[in-house]
């Protein structure tokens, strides 16, 4: 058990972010936060990470409340990767992933720190702009070093908020097969994720958080259920099979999909598009989160 939270509550002011969640992340394995916007994800991975005291309830991290450890003893023990990565100094990459080797300056490790950011950048496919400054790299880039300065950290337990958001089909794939990997060297791996169909593919579990709640949390093929998904989403989906992994795909019900739906495809979205808000109160009607 590399970390577990106990009836966590997390307030941000008066306002309830999370509420009573009990969660254990083992090593071994890959466990997905997943939800809407708002439902608490990122407050949930920032509180595994010690980095957000809770409300109520507890956290431990190696088996300790995490108020125990100081903040050089976490950092040898769990990594994190937040949603956005941002540095004010033209840092060439190599060095932004060096940063990830901080923590065990002057210890034994240190012998290990050239592998360890070599091994990083290669995995993450980021060797080949190593002196590039930082700050010209475009965004999926950049999320890439992140990361690789996330895995040079070398951790047991890794905490990962949206690290594909930016990433183009070949690279989202590559991350999830990185976690899959450490899983597998014995490591806990915690993903943010908005895309279902990867956390479907590649999570041993995965916690369904509604309104700041623990819906559900178990095997993807368990909690990914058509009714679960389309009451915590608020929009119907359909749970399918990949006919090769037998993974679930969740596909949104859309207009004009449905069996029997007649019509040219021309004139569905025609008539998708009248019926349609206009621009401007669509964009009103979107919240971040």
């Amino acid at each position: 058990m590399l970390a577990a939270a106990e009836g966590l509550t997390v307030r941000l002011g008066e306002r309830p972010v999370l509420r009573e969640v009990d969660l254990a992340v083992r090593a071994g394995e890959v466990l997905t936060l997943v939800g809407p916007n708002g439902a608490g994800k990122s407050t949930l991975l920032a509180a595994l990470a010690a980095d957000l005291a809770p409300s109520e309830g507890t956290l431990l991290v190696d088996g300790r409340p995490a108020a125990d450890w100081t903040t050089r003893e976490l950092a040898l023990r769990r990594s994190v990767l937040p949603q956005a990565a941002t540095l004010s100094f033209p840092f060439p990459v190599v060095e932004v992933v060096r940063m990830g080797r901080a923590p065990w300056a002057n210890t034994a490790a240190a012998d290990e720190d050239e592998a360890a950011v070599a091994e990083a950048m290669a995995a993450t496919d980021v060797l080949a702009f190593a002196d590039r400054p930082f700050g010209a790299l475009s965004g999926g880039e950049r999320a890439r070093v992140a990361l690789a300065r996330v895995l040079a950290q070398r951790t047991q337990l890794l905490l990962l908020d949206e690290p594909t958001a930016a990433l183009d089909l070949r690279h989202q794939e590559q991350v999830m097969r990185i976690c899959r990997e450490r899983a597998a060297a014995g490591r806990g791996v915690v993903v943010v994720l908005h895309d279902l169909g990867l956390a479907a593919a590649w999570a041993d579990r995965a916690a369904v958080l509604h309104r700041g709640r623990l819906a559900a949390a178990g095997p993807p093929d368990e909690v990914f259920t058509q009714e679960l998904l389309s009451e915590v989403y608020g929009h119907p989906v359909r749970v399918l099979r990949d006919p090769d992994t037998d993974a679930p795909l969740i596909v949104p019900e859309r207009p004009g999909r449905r069996a029997g739906a007649t019509g040219s495809a021309r004139e569905r979205v025609t008539a998708a598009s009248r019926a349609a808000p206009p621009p401007v109160a669509r964009e009103r009607g979107v919240s971040g989160g």
